[in-house]
Protein backbone atom coordinates (compact mmCIF):
# COMPACT_ATOMS: atom_id res chain seq x y z
CA UNK A 1 0.00 0.00 0.00
CA UNK A 2 1.19 3.77 -1.12
CA UNK A 3 1.59 5.57 2.30
CA UNK A 4 2.70 8.85 3.40
CA UNK A 5 4.99 8.73 6.66
CA UNK A 6 4.29 11.30 9.70
CA UNK A 7 8.04 12.30 10.26
CA UNK A 8 9.78 13.96 13.16
CA UNK A 9 13.13 13.04 12.48
CA UNK A 10 13.28 10.46 16.05
CA UNK A 11 13.60 6.89 16.44
CA UNK A 12 9.59 6.29 16.73
CA UNK A 13 8.79 7.67 12.88
CA UNK A 14 12.17 6.79 11.48
CA UNK A 15 11.67 3.10 12.18
CA UNK A 16 8.03 2.80 12.07
CA UNK A 17 8.95 3.78 8.12
CA UNK A 18 11.51 1.04 8.37
CA UNK A 19 8.91 -1.53 9.66
CA UNK A 20 6.24 -0.34 6.80
CA UNK A 21 8.72 -0.93 4.65
CA UNK A 22 9.15 -4.70 5.55
CA UNK A 23 5.91 -5.16 5.72
CA UNK A 24 5.49 -4.65 1.97
CA UNK A 25 4.55 -0.95 2.27
CA UNK A 26 5.59 1.52 -0.16
CA UNK A 27 6.36 5.30 1.93
CA UNK A 28 5.90 7.52 -1.06
CA UNK A 29 6.61 10.98 1.03
CA UNK A 30 7.48 12.58 4.33
CA UNK A 31 5.47 15.43 6.14
CA UNK A 32 6.64 17.09 8.58
CA UNK A 33 4.77 19.68 10.29
CA UNK A 34 7.23 22.53 11.96
CA UNK A 35 5.22 23.53 15.17
CA UNK A 36 5.83 26.81 16.77
CA UNK A 37 7.57 25.96 19.85
CA UNK A 38 8.14 22.95 21.98
CA UNK A 39 5.07 23.39 23.54
CA UNK A 40 2.85 21.71 21.37
CA UNK A 41 0.86 18.46 22.89
CA UNK A 42 0.18 16.65 19.27
CA UNK A 43 4.06 17.14 17.45
CA UNK A 44 7.46 16.61 17.67
CA UNK A 45 9.66 20.58 17.71
CA UNK A 46 13.44 20.09 18.46
CA UNK A 47 15.51 20.26 15.70
CA UNK A 48 12.21 19.64 13.06
CA UNK A 49 14.43 21.57 10.36
CA UNK A 50 16.87 18.59 9.94
CA UNK A 51 14.65 16.13 8.92
CA UNK A 52 15.15 17.80 4.93
CA UNK A 53 18.64 16.05 5.84
CA UNK A 54 16.86 12.79 6.21
CA UNK A 55 14.71 13.14 3.71
CA UNK A 56 17.38 13.44 1.32
CA UNK A 57 19.61 10.57 2.78
CA UNK A 58 16.13 8.35 2.74
CA UNK A 59 15.58 9.90 -1.48
CA UNK A 60 11.96 9.80 -0.05
CA UNK A 61 10.24 13.28 -0.83
CA UNK A 62 9.30 15.86 1.88
CA UNK A 63 5.87 17.67 2.37
CA UNK A 64 6.09 20.17 4.83
CA UNK A 65 3.93 23.03 6.29
CA UNK A 66 4.48 25.44 9.72
CA UNK A 67 2.15 25.98 11.96
CA UNK A 68 2.14 29.74 14.05
CA UNK A 69 0.09 28.18 16.52
CA UNK A 70 0.42 25.38 19.52
CA UNK A 71 -3.16 24.64 19.87
CA UNK A 72 -4.00 21.00 18.44
CA UNK A 73 -6.57 22.26 16.69
CA UNK A 74 -4.55 25.01 14.67
CA UNK A 75 -1.84 21.64 14.34
CA UNK A 76 -4.47 19.57 12.93
CA UNK A 77 -5.31 21.68 10.52
CA UNK A 78 -1.81 22.26 8.85
CA UNK A 79 -1.64 18.43 9.27
CA UNK A 80 -4.74 17.99 7.10
CA UNK A 81 -3.47 20.48 4.26
CA UNK A 82 -0.80 18.18 4.06
CA UNK A 83 -2.51 15.00 3.63
CA UNK A 84 -4.38 16.41 1.12
CA UNK A 85 -1.30 17.01 -0.82
CA UNK A 86 -0.06 13.85 -0.30
CA UNK A 87 -3.13 11.82 -1.50
CA UNK A 88 -3.77 14.35 -4.09
CA UNK A 89 -0.04 14.12 -5.39
CA UNK A 90 1.85 10.53 -4.53
CA UNK A 91 -1.63 8.53 -4.37
CA UNK A 92 -1.43 7.13 -0.49
CA UNK A 93 -4.14 5.28 0.46
CA UNK A 94 -2.51 5.45 4.53
CA UNK A 95 -0.29 7.38 6.88
CA UNK A 96 2.32 5.55 9.22
CA UNK A 97 3.17 7.19 12.32
CA UNK A 98 5.54 5.80 15.26
CA UNK A 99 2.61 5.75 17.84
CA UNK A 100 3.36 3.48 20.75
CA UNK A 101 0.91 3.99 23.21
CA UNK A 102 -0.19 7.54 22.99
CA UNK A 103 -4.15 7.57 23.12
CA UNK A 104 -4.84 10.83 22.55
CA UNK A 105 -2.55 11.38 19.90
CA UNK A 106 -3.61 8.14 18.23
CA UNK A 107 -7.20 9.70 18.43
CA UNK A 108 -6.46 12.94 17.24
CA UNK A 109 -4.54 11.35 13.89
CA UNK A 110 -7.47 8.62 13.22
CA UNK A 111 -10.14 11.48 13.23
CA UNK A 112 -8.01 13.43 10.90
CA UNK A 113 -7.31 10.92 8.37
CA UNK A 114 -10.58 9.44 8.03
CA UNK A 115 -11.82 12.44 6.37
CA UNK A 116 -9.55 11.93 3.73
CA UNK A 117 -10.11 7.73 3.83
CA UNK A 118 -6.91 7.00 4.75
CA UNK A 119 -5.96 3.88 6.98
CA UNK A 120 -3.50 4.13 9.53
CA UNK A 121 -0.75 2.12 9.85
CA UNK A 122 0.91 2.11 13.48
CA UNK A 123 3.52 -0.63 14.13
CA UNK A 124 4.96 0.01 17.31
CA UNK A 125 1.64 0.53 18.79
CA UNK A 126 2.32 -1.28 22.21
CA UNK A 127 5.64 -2.15 21.74
CA UNK A 128 7.27 -3.41 25.05
CA UNK A 129 10.18 -0.85 25.64
CA UNK A 130 13.03 -2.63 26.42
CA UNK A 131 12.33 -4.93 23.66
CA UNK A 132 11.82 -2.38 20.97
CA UNK A 133 15.14 0.06 22.60
CA UNK A 134 17.38 -3.53 21.43
CA UNK A 135 15.56 -3.95 17.83
CA UNK A 136 16.41 -0.29 17.22
CA UNK A 137 20.11 -1.13 17.98
CA UNK A 138 19.78 -4.92 16.55
CA UNK A 139 18.80 -3.05 13.33
CA UNK A 140 21.55 -0.80 12.88
CA UNK A 141 19.44 2.01 14.08
CA UNK A 142 21.96 5.03 15.33
CA UNK A 143 20.04 8.11 16.98
CA UNK A 144 21.25 10.77 20.17
CA UNK A 145 18.71 12.19 22.96
CA UNK A 146 17.82 15.70 21.91
CA UNK A 147 15.83 16.97 24.66
CA UNK A 148 14.91 15.62 28.32
CA UNK A 149 12.79 16.65 30.88
CA UNK A 150 12.03 14.25 33.60
CA UNK A 151 13.79 13.30 37.03
CA UNK A 152 16.87 11.07 36.65
CA UNK A 153 17.89 12.03 33.27
CA UNK A 154 20.42 15.33 33.68
CA UNK A 155 22.31 17.61 30.75
CA UNK A 156 24.78 14.66 30.42
CA UNK A 157 22.30 12.98 27.97
CA UNK A 158 22.05 16.04 25.60
CA UNK A 159 23.40 14.97 22.37
CA UNK A 160 24.61 11.26 23.83
CA UNK A 161 24.73 8.28 21.24
CA UNK A 162 22.32 5.20 22.40
CA UNK A 163 23.94 2.38 22.62
CA UNK A 164 23.38 -1.50 24.65
CA UNK A 165 25.11 0.45 27.50
CA UNK A 166 23.24 3.47 27.64
CA UNK A 167 20.09 1.48 27.28
CA UNK A 168 20.90 -0.67 30.75
CA UNK A 169 21.67 2.74 32.69
CA UNK A 170 18.02 4.11 31.21
CA UNK A 171 16.19 1.03 32.08
CA UNK A 172 17.73 1.43 35.91
CA UNK A 173 16.72 5.21 36.02
CA UNK A 174 13.64 4.31 34.41
CA UNK A 175 12.60 2.19 37.15
CA UNK A 176 14.08 4.39 39.50
CA UNK A 177 11.75 7.66 38.70
CA UNK A 178 9.40 6.32 36.74
CA UNK A 179 9.65 7.54 33.60
CA UNK A 180 8.97 5.90 30.05
CA UNK A 181 12.02 3.70 28.44
CA UNK A 182 11.22 4.28 24.99
CA UNK A 183 10.41 7.96 25.80
CA UNK A 184 6.69 7.50 25.35
CA UNK A 185 5.27 10.26 27.74
CA UNK A 186 7.94 12.80 26.56
CA UNK A 187 10.86 12.48 29.14
CA UNK A 188 13.15 12.50 25.90
CA UNK A 189 12.98 13.06 22.68
CA UNK A 190 15.80 11.50 19.60
CA UNK A 191 16.88 12.35 16.26
CA UNK A 192 18.10 9.70 14.10
CA UNK A 193 21.54 10.40 11.90
CA UNK A 194 21.83 6.78 10.79
CA UNK A 195 19.91 3.29 9.89
CA UNK A 196 19.66 1.03 6.93
CA UNK A 197 17.58 3.64 5.30
CA UNK A 198 20.17 6.36 4.90
CA UNK A 199 22.31 6.39 1.92
CA UNK A 200 24.48 8.39 4.40
CA UNK A 201 24.43 9.23 7.65
CA UNK A 202 24.32 12.57 9.28
CA UNK A 203 27.44 14.53 10.47
CA UNK A 204 26.63 17.18 12.84
CA UNK A 205 28.98 20.35 12.82
CA UNK A 206 27.65 22.43 15.59
CA UNK A 207 25.45 22.08 18.51
CA UNK A 208 24.22 24.18 21.42
CA UNK A 209 23.01 22.56 24.56
CA UNK A 210 20.20 24.45 27.05
CA UNK A 211 19.97 23.71 30.50
CA UNK A 212 17.74 25.32 32.68
CA UNK A 213 18.34 23.00 36.13
CA UNK A 214 15.57 20.37 35.33
CA UNK A 215 14.82 20.44 31.04
CA UNK A 216 17.06 20.79 28.33
CA UNK A 217 17.64 20.31 24.76
CA UNK A 218 20.04 19.73 22.40
CA UNK A 219 20.26 22.05 19.51
CA UNK A 220 21.74 21.04 16.26
CA UNK A 221 23.08 24.73 14.82
CA UNK A 222 24.91 23.39 11.87
CA UNK A 223 24.59 19.40 9.95
CA UNK A 224 25.28 18.10 6.36
CA UNK A 225 25.23 14.37 5.16
CA UNK A 226 28.39 12.53 5.76
CA UNK A 227 29.36 11.73 2.35
CA UNK A 228 32.77 10.21 3.24
CA UNK A 229 31.34 7.25 5.80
Amino acid sequence: MKLASLFSGGKDSTYAIYLAQKQGHDVECLLSVFTKSEESHLLHHPNIQWTKLQSESMKIPHITISSDSDKTDDELSALEILLKTAKDEYGVKGIVHGGIKSNFQKEKFEKVCSKYNLVIVAPLWNAEPEQYMNDLLEANFSFIMITVSSDGLDDSWLGKSIGINEIQTLKKLSKKFGFNLNFEGGEAETFVIGCPLFSNSIKINQSEKKWDGYRGRFEIVDAELNYNA
